[in-house]
């Protein structure tokens, strides 16, 4: 839900039901008076839109009533408050994001207003109609938004998938565009102004967004969506410069165009760059020289620029991109073909001549990188593969004889280096970086302790890897840092390692075994970010799966503060928390100590009806394993709780096969239970 715990979760902590009317009608009206809908997803919009128009009539009446709200009418409009938001924060996100990027994605934006639709009606379940003033017609109109809600199912537009494929089928020919003659333009034109872009001013803007988006993808490695991206770009730049070209010649005579000609065929090559004609497109201008590119390339970052310009910008000693500013984690240069066959059509249509400034030798390379295999999504080519392996034995040789300064620098460039690409880690691995790294651990400089764990984290992603940092003794380090980091970053990021190594059986032993492992990890439950409380939530229901770690999980404290975790609408952690407090739940120990915590009940009956799928299983599991063998005390306190049995026979009609069977077994204990009861009063 968005990050935020079930508002059940948090009865204390509820908003005034006047604050939360006002809230709701508020945001209520932001959406519905969002006036321009985008192209794409219209008809899941406005049907949203029509569905919030609805319940804000609902909030309008009920804010005029003085009659009290009943609790569950509160809860209900807590949780439609999160919907209206997710509704508010999706609609926003299709109409400024890219509208290209966004058609591809087209059936996961349906899916996420599917999902939304399916929450407000979970949300409506709950909601008291016959307890609230409302009139007739009201009622009628809620009734049937609520029936149609439950009913919903996924929309994809067609017709945005038949766009979204002709663009595909258009990508490839114009990848392709040197072998297969010219692109049809009108095809091209037509699809984008189906979604919205028309102007040469609306493709600049679609193009900016592209590439924005292209960075962003960029930096989670995906080569292959970033390659994507830019054949959309090209697709749009085509367009543009197509249209520019022709309102060029409706102000430019034939003389013009002639002595324009004439000029360019009188000057050498060397001089070329300096008699461009003005309306050069900047998309193929390089943004080091500002001259037109004869040879675009694609570095790290989705950024493009002319061969020469940037591989003088790499060996002069830069690491990081011109335009962006952001460090490249590799130095490969990938030919972006769809740009040049763009550049070289510009070139043909307004007489300027095509020029190479690649030799001979640098085209038999150039076919020969072309020809070989792409390694992973990141080291798309050998050279690519080259080229970490270099700068990782560079950078490990910096992190072994290097000062403060430069062992920081190298520990923070081999932190990004092992970001992303499982043949980086192994790369890094290779050269050595681990043993240096795991010493690095207790530098007295918070920067140099915080790159060299964030890098062993993201090197024990790789599972050979594991093996290598378990025997450079660095457990005992992260440990430290666990407890004693210099920044939370690092003591987060510790415990994050410790998890991803806990993942292999054996290491669970040696963590569990080590004595200050498991309280650190506790401790950070009650003092860490969201983040740092998730992933030492995660780390201990890892151990704890060993049932010789659950009591020391116990004894270091961690059962109350994993209650707390429950009601915590900031931590967001609820499912992680109730997943370690069942496994706890299966030694006499963890028993002990979570029927102590009376206040876990009620928690847990919100869960069964607020909870996530994992959420209502734990939640079950957790109350039948506390009613179970001597539980009696437990089973009279649900059944005190009106809430109980209703949530119970919601989950035995709608919870999964595992939470219906075990639904129906603490049914039969409460039914047991109760005629004791009965029999005992008699």
């Amino acid at each position: 839900m968005d990050g935020i715990a079930p508002p059940l979760m948090v009865s204390s902590g509820l908003l005034p039901a006047g604050t939360l009317l006002e809230s709701l009608i508020h945001i209520s009206k932001e959406v519905t008076s969002i006036e321009k809908i985008p192209f794409l997803q219209m008809k899941n919009i406005s049907t949203m839109m029509r569905r919030i128009r609805l319940l804000s009539s609902l909030f309008e009446e009920i804010q005029e009533t003085d009659k009290p709200l009943p609790p569950s009418s509160i809860l209900c409009l807590t949780e439609l408050f999160s919907v209206i938001r997710r509704v508010k924060i999706l609609v926003e996100s299709c109409r400024e994001g890219t509208l290209l990027w966004n058609l591809m994605q087209t059936e996961n934006f349906s899916n996420q207003f599917y999902v939304i639709v399916k929450e407000m009606a979970k949300a409506l379940d709950i909601l008291p109609l016959s307890l609230l003033n409302l009139t007739a017609d009201t009622k009628e109109q809620i009734e049937l938004l609520h029936k149609q809600a439950k009913r919903v199912q996924i929309f994809v537009d067609q017709r945005e998938i038949q766009r979204r494929d002709e663009l595909v089928q258009l990508m490839v020919i114009e990848k392709n565009r040197k072998h297969k003659g010219f692109i049809d333009v009108m095809r091209i034109r037509d699809i984008l102004s189906s979604i919205g872009l028309r102007s040469p001013s609306e493709f600049g803007e679609e193009i900016s967004k592209l590439e924005a988006e292209a960075e962003k993808q960029a930096g989670t490695g995906g080569l292959i969506v970033v390659s994507n991206i830019n054949n959309l770009i090209s697709l749009v730049t085509l367009l543009k410069t197509t249209i520019l070209n022709e309102d060029n010649k409706n102000f430019k005579n034939h003389e013009d165009m002639k002595k324009r000609k004439m000029s360019m065929n009188g000057r050498n090559d060397q001089s070329f760059s300096h008699s461009m004609p003005f309306n050069v497109p900047d998309e193929f201008r390089c943004p080091i020289s500002l001259d037109l590119m004869n040879d675009p390339v694609i570095v790290a970052s989705g950024h493009t620029y002319d061969r020469n310009s940037i591989a003088q910008w790499i060996n002069s000693g830069h690491h990081t991109c011109p335009k962006s500013g952001q460090r490249l984690i590799h130095m490969a240069l990938i030919p972006n073909y769809a740009l040049k066959s763009l550049k070289d059509q510009w070139c043909q249509d307004n007489n300027i001549p095509i020029m190479s400034s690649t030799s001979e030798s640098e085209k038999t390379n150039s076919k020969r990188r072309s020809c070989e295999t792409a390694i992973d999504h990141i080291s798309a080519t050998k050279a690519a593969v080259d080229a970490v392996k270099m700068t990782a034995e560079f950078l490990v040789g910096k992190l072994a004889t290097g000062s403060p300064d430069i062992q920081r620098q190298a520990a923070y460039e081999l932190r990004l280096f092992a970001k992303t690409g499982m043949d980086n880690r192994g790369i890094i691995a290779e050269a050595g970086a681990i043993p240096f790294l795991v010493t690095l651990l207790g530098s007295p400089d918070s920067r140099i302790q915080e790159n060299a764990v964030t890098a062993l984290l993201n090197l024990s992603i790789y599972e050979n890897n594991k093996i290598l940092i378990m025997a450079a003794g660095a457990i005992d380090k992260l440990v430290d840092v666990l407890q004693l980091g210099k920044t939370m970053e690092a003591k987060e990021n510790a415990a994050a390692a410790i998890f991803s190594l806990s993942i292999i059986d054996e290491y669970k032993i040696t963590i569990g075994a080590h004595p200050r492992a498991i309280p650190g990890l506790v401790g950070l439950l009650g003092e860490g970010t969201t983040p740092g409380k998730r992933d030492a939530a995660t780390a201990l229901f890892n151990l704890a799966v060993f049932n010789v770690n659950r009591g020391k999980v116990i004894l270091a404290g961690a059962v109350p503060l994993l209650v707390d975790l429950l009601t915590d609408d900031k931590a967001g952690i609820t499912d992680d928390a109730l997943a370690v407090l069942a496994l706890l739940l299966g030694c006499s120990e963890g028993l002990e100590e979570i029927r102590k915590r009376r206040d876990l009940i009620p928690v847990l009956i919100d869960l069964l009806r607020f909870g996530s799928l994992k959420g209502k299983e734990n939640s079950i599991t957790l109350l039948l394993g506390l009613c179970k063998d001597g539980g009696e005390e437990v089973a009279r306190r649900l059944l005190m709780n009106p809430r109980s049995i209703p949530s119970l026979q919601s989950l035995t009609a709608d919870g999964s096969l595992k939470a219906r069977r075990k639904a129906d077994a603490l049914l039969r204990i409460l039914s047991r239970c109760c005629s004791q009861i009965t029999n005992t009063v008699g």
